[in-house]
């Protein structure tokens, strides 16, 4: 049994297994074929966080293999009236087969995960937002036919997506160039790992890291929870904007991606956002294709 709690449970080739068989899901829907791959299984997902994408992408990809999914908003569950999470997490283990939570601690999902007998799955902490990079990785290789040896630019807030991309470039050999206003450095322990096993830069300068990157990737300036903070970081994080003059600099073809939602105008303008080196719709459709080899793997322990 595994689970998928930061990404680094899986090693480059299990990764790139992973693009394959979501290339191959790509293809099967496509052409309106479903696989019964978790005919009989169910998976739950508790989420105490709002979602547009991640729900609607876990969801459809456990029905489209065949299995059967029952959703709980943590507000619905004992765990809102203080249950351990230790006893939950055994509970839940004799009615599941994996379970996805979305939620604000990465220590509590990791408790979870330690009591658990099934497969944990983090889909969105403070921490780490693993399943967005996996797919973003994923449009990545599908657009290049690689990941290593790219160059990729991070602009904005050192975050949970700024930290699973450490913890990617730490995995697949490619260099991050992050961009980001001082006092928003992402954690100085993820970022010191990442740069012991990669090639990974922290500037404060976006020019510095867009130039001759072939990914491009930014991200809201304030994350959920930092509402009373937006106001503050829209003055701090003005000069990483990206825009046509900042993606001037990236390599011709270079592709932006951007993890949704936006705020356009904020961290990217509109004529990028809706330009034609965006990828961001096909980097969000990703999500359904990549999360159903997620599923398949950890599941059923390995690709088909």
């Amino acid at each position: 049994m595994r689970h998928f709690l930061t990404l680094r449970e899986f090693d480059r080739s299990e990764i790139e297994s992973l693009f394959r068989s979501a290339a191959r899901f790509k293809a099967e829907r496509a052409a309106g074929r479903r696989t019964g791959r978790l005919n009989g299984r169910t998976v739950g997902m508790i989420f105490d966080k709002p979602s547009t994408r991640t729900r609607v992408s876990f969801e459809v990809g456990v029905q489209d293999l065949g299995g059967r999914v029952v959703f709980m908003h943590g507000s619905e569950t004992q765990l809102s009236r203080q249950e351990p999470i230790s006893h939950a997490a055994r509970v839940l283990s004799r009615y599941l087969d994996a379970m996805v939570i979305r939620t604000y601690s990465q220590a509590g999902l990791e408790e979870m995960a330690r009591f658990a007998s099934i497969p944990v799955i983090n889909a969105l902490t403070d921490m780490y937002h693993p399943c967005q990079v996996l797919s973003d990785m994923f449009t990545i290789w599908e657009k290049f036919g690689k990941i290593d040896q790219l160059k990729i630019a991070w602009l904005g807030d050192g975050n949970n997506m700024a930290h699973s991309w450490l913890n990617a470039a730490a995995i697949m050999d490619f260099e991050l160039s992050m961009a980001v206003p001082e006092g928003y450095d992402p954690d100085p322990d993820i970022l010191a790992q990442s740069q012991a096993r990669a090639s990974v830069t922290l500037t404060r300068d976006p020019v510095a890291a867009v130039t001759g990157a072939q990914v491009v990737n930014t991200d809201v300036w304030a994350s959920m929870g930092q509402e009373q903070e937006a106001a503050e970081r829209a003055l701090r994080f003005k000069p990483y904007q990206l825009d046509a003059e900042l993606l001037a600099k990236a390599d011709p073809a270079a592709i932006v991606l951007h993890c949704l939602p936006a705020h356009i105008g904020e961290e990217i303008a509109e004529d990028v956002f809706e330009g034609p080196r965006s990828v961001v719709f096909d980097q969000a459709e990703n999500r359904l294709h990549a999360q159903k080899a997620l599923l398949e793997m950890i599941i059923l322990g390995g690709a088909g």
